[in-house]
């Protein structure tokens, strides 16, 4: 299982490599997107720093990991069908845009960084809540990418489906993360807000591991 949840995972990555025009025009978007804030704000208080990162990192991920599902055919889904199961090629999907979004969450991190300065006073402690935060996001959107694909291939699914779930992470995520902004929290509310998340997270995938065969035998 775990050789075949490997082989699925390069098999993105080299696709990734072979059509480089969509990963350079998720950097492309991530770049346009900060460089338009920096000539909009310049410097932002800390707050407001705070919520504009999380929600590019909203949008980056629905760029990046919608298309996950929707760029695979039938018959490339048929002939996936015959080689792996449904729970080995789900976990492989959330894997690889697990990695794709961390990369890109740390990339836009330092684009803000440079651009629109850098209030962050524990800069490791948000490294790791930016970690965290790109795979939960990726992980809620991958579920719901294959969802939309099995919905004559609705992009717009994802988000409709996707708010309901993600606001909840965003919202302990922009609350976990003014912690790296010097705010104090009571003992133990840290360890609170992590377990929060990582809680959504085992749900949606124990979630994603009990509904996708019955999308995949769809």
């Amino acid at each position: 299982m775990v050789h075949r949840i490997i082989t699925l995972l390069k098999k993105d990555m080299l696709l990734e490599f072979r059509q480089k025009h969509t990963f350079y025009g998720i950097l492309l978007y991530i770049a346009s997107t900060i460089f338009v804030l920096y000539l909009s704000i310049d410097k932002p208080d800390a707050n407001v720093w705070n919520g504009l990162f999380w929600v590019i990192q909203l949008f980056i991920c629905v760029n990046a990991v919608a298309k996950s599902f929707l760029q695979e055919s039938r018959g490339r889904m048929l002939y996936f069908y015959s080689i792996a199961s449904p729970v080995e090629f789900i976990i492989a999907k959330m894997l690889y845009n697990l990695i794709l979004m961390v990369l890109m969450s740390l990339l836009s991190l330092l684009l803000f960084s440079v651009l629109l300065s850098n209030p962050v006073d524990n800069s490791l402690q948000f490294i790791g809540i930016v970690v965290l935060g790109g795979a939960s996001i990726s992980i809620v959107f991958t579920l719901m990418s294959a969802i939309a694909a099995k919905a004559q291939q609705n992009a717009a699914l994802i988000a409709i489906l996707g708010f309901p779930v993600i606001l909840p992470q965003l919202l302990l995520l922009m609350r976990l993360s003014k912690a790296a902004f010097s705010e104090v929290f009571r003992d133990g509310a840290l360890l609170q807000l992590c377990g929060l998340i990582a809680g959504l997270d085992i749900l949606v995938i124990a979630m994603a591991v009990i509904l996708f065969p019955y999308l995949w035998k769809d």
